[in-house]
């Protein structure tokens, strides 16, 4: 009896952390099941206890509980962490030696994001901080910054990134048309959601391009621009007689520049530009990264630096016209915030200067960041958001691609 009641108690409590877990991580139509089955488990747990053990026996049935309470929650955890993305690529049909049909395949290449709750973007994320030694949330702890992740899904309902790409490639489909261009075809495709970009290529392949032009939808040169040419180069469309060029990123482009200017004199009703603030929010890295990508810094800075002079050429104050980062650098947003308060402005625009199209970050993690500033009740803070299909977003990347077609 006695060597039940301490077996019963070990799988009791290496049950409530296993579940704990999965109740931390899992999708939100799932999260009551696990949530009752952790809660069921935790009540007969204490039954146990309560029931089956006195005084110094007691002590130690509670210390050994705790002990197999957080074995479970780190084999359950170590599960989660070290899951890996499935991401089958379609059948490649095309024969080596094909040379196409003459046309050229636009592959649009972001970052992505799911729409709904997904945890496999932060565990690669995880993977990749890791590698670098970059510092981040302890490993025990990521379950729960995994449950921030779901509660910001929950709060803004679905993340709008997915459709906001679809609709600028529809757009800049659209712009092609126009000019006469029948024959360009246009394929989606993101680092972090489906479809990837290596199977954009073999659907480009397949169709019979005999061009292929990445469109690098992002600010700078990055691990996330690396990573989305690699696996377009592991697809190799060169054996295929398909040459494939890359568009580069856009924080040189001053028609997206441009953009910025347009929608904040678009945005700011009455209030003279003199009194009106404006705020860049940044993505921001690590440090330990950019020993690696320089360049993602150093072009987000060049990228916000040559925005923020255009807007004092249209006639902002330089001192009203601020950057900030979202994460990993300083200053933060609320700081900049109270700066400009201070300077007299009568309103604020903030843009998440560095997201293509509306996410997590611009709905959710920039706001939240503002709104940490202490400003007078009901000052008005207006979001931008991010940068959409603006007409200006679209001639910006069908520029970068033109150029190349040009060559």
């Amino acid at each position: 009896m006695d060597y039940l009641k301490w077996t019963l108690l070990g799988i009791l409590s290496f049950g409530v952390g296993w579940f704990f877990v999965q109740y931390l991580t899992v999708h939100p139509l799932e999260m009551s099941l696990y949530l009752a089955v952790t809660l069921l488990l935790l009540f007969l747990l204490i039954t146990v206890l309560a029931v089956g053990f006195r005084h110094r026996q007691l002590l130690v049935a509670g210390l050994l509980s705790l002990v197999f309470l957080l074995a479970g929650y780190a084999v359950m955890a170590h599960q989660v962490l070290s899951r890996e993305e499935e991401t089958p690529l379609p059948a490649l049909t095309r024969q080596q030696g094909d040379p196409g049909d003459g046309h050229t395949a636009v592959i649009y290449l972001t970052h992505g994001e799911p729409e709904t709750y997904s945890p496999m973007a932060w565990i690669n994320t995880f993977r990749e901080l890791d590698e670098t030694g970059a510092p981040f949330v302890p490993w025990l702890a990521r379950p729960f910054f995994l449950t921030q992740l779901r509660e910001e899904y929950l709060r803004v309902g679905q993340s709008h990134h997915r459709q906001g790409h679809l609709r600028m490639v529809q757009a800049l489909e659209e712009e092609f048309r126009e000019k006469g261009d029948a024959d360009t075809m246009f394929y989606v495709s993101f680092l972090d959601d489906d479809p990837r970009p290596g199977a954009a290529v073999v659907q480009a392949l397949n169709d019979g391009a005999s061009q292929i032009i990445v469109a690098e939808v992002f600010v700078s040169i990055s691990n996330h621009t690396a990573e989305g040419e690699e696996q377009v180069e592991e697809i190799r469309p060169e054996e295929y007689g398909v040459p494939v060029l890359f568009t580069g990123p856009l924080w040189d482009s001053q028609t997206l520049h441009q953009m910025f200017v347009a929608k904040a004199n678009a945005a700011i009703g009455t209030t003279p530009k003199d009194k009106v603030g404006i705020l860049l929010v940044g993505h921001g890295q690590p440090d330990a990264w950019d020993r690696e990508f320089p360049t993602e810094t150093s072009h987000e800075i060049a990228f916000r630096e040559a925005i923020l002079k255009l807007f004092e050429a249209d006639g902002y104050r330089s001192e009203n016209v601020s950057m900030a980062w979202m994460e990993f650098k300083e200053p933060e947003p609320a700081e900049k915030v109270e700066e400009l308060v201070g300077n007299g402005v009568e309103k604020i625009l903030y843009f998440s200067a560095a997201i293509s199209a509306d996410s997590l970050h611009s709905q959710y993690d920039v706001p939240t960041l503002v709104d940490k500033a202490r400003v007078p009740a009901g000052f008005p803070l207006v979001n931008i958001g991010a940068w959409n299909d603006h007409p200006l977003v679209i001639q910006a990347i069908q520029e970068k691609i033109e150029a190349l077609q040009e060559q």
